[in-house]
């Protein structure tokens, strides 16, 4: 009996300190929900909802043939689509392949266009160029090697306009790769075909001599390593 009088003994200044923070914690609990009605109150509200605006392909009839739709003032351009360097966007010249890239070709725009190539082209078109890539020895249509002399005497802007438009089998990447990178993906193009069908000639002077002792050295190791014949 003692350790319940004990427990329910308490002090009159704790039961006034117990009151006042439930009397806060109700005030705080309304506050709340004061604040809940509110939001839900002013999300009632339809303004943003019933907005005066036509939805795509509603029909209209404020217009004569009844479409909501309405075609570009004439002469529009997208913002960012204003093309007015004919060589850089089609890779003609007066309307002809051009033969010349619109910015000079750096050995770093070569190997930008040999990763672009490798990701895009090799499918189709292999490492080298010879149109015996993986997808053409699985069965698809196999396209022409940049070899051939149709190919190697074909203007760079005929490389750029088929990554752009697309030919035949092969698809437009105009989505896929941007237009720099086209004119870098043709460089590499001529790069492959110099080295399948360079001559000494196309070599300068200062550097032949590098590859004759190169091109020795070479023979001599495989001289070397030959079997003896034996008389």
């Amino acid at each position: 009996m003692e350790c319940l009088k004990l427990r329910t003994n308490v002090h009159p200044s704790a039961a006034a300190n117990d009151g006042q923070i439930s009397r806060r914690r109700t005030g705080l609990r309304g506050l709340a929900l004061a604040g809940t009605v509110a939001m839900l109150l002013s999300g009632c509200r339809l303004d943003m909802h019933l907005q005066p605006k036509y939805l795509p392909y509603e029909p209209s009839s404020f217009f004569p043939d009844g479409r909501s739709e309405r075609q570009p003032v004439e002469g529009t351009v997208a913002r960012g689509q204003l093309r007015t360097d004919e060589l850089f966007y089609t890779g003609k010249i007066n309307g002809a392949e051009a033969d010349q890239f619109p910015f000079p070709i750096t050995r770093a725009d070569l190997e930008r266009g040999r990763e672009r190539y490798n990701i895009y082209c090799t499918p189709c078109h292999d490492y080298t160029g010879t149109g015996n890539g993986m997808v053409v020895q699985r069965g698809f249509p196999q396209p022409p090697s940049y070899h051939t002399q149709r190919l190697r005497e074909a203007p760079v802007g005929h490389f750029y306009g088929v990554i752009t438009d697309g030919l035949g089998a092969m698809y437009s990447y105009a989505a896929r790769i941007e237009p720099a990178d086209r004119w870098r993906i043709a460089a590499y193009i001529r790069v492959l075909q110099l080295s399948q069908n360079a001559n000494i000639q196309a070599v300068p002077a200062a550097d032949r001599d590098k590859l004759g002792q190169q091109s020795a050295g070479q023979q001599n190791a495989a001289q070397s390593a030959a079997p003896a014949v034996q008389p």
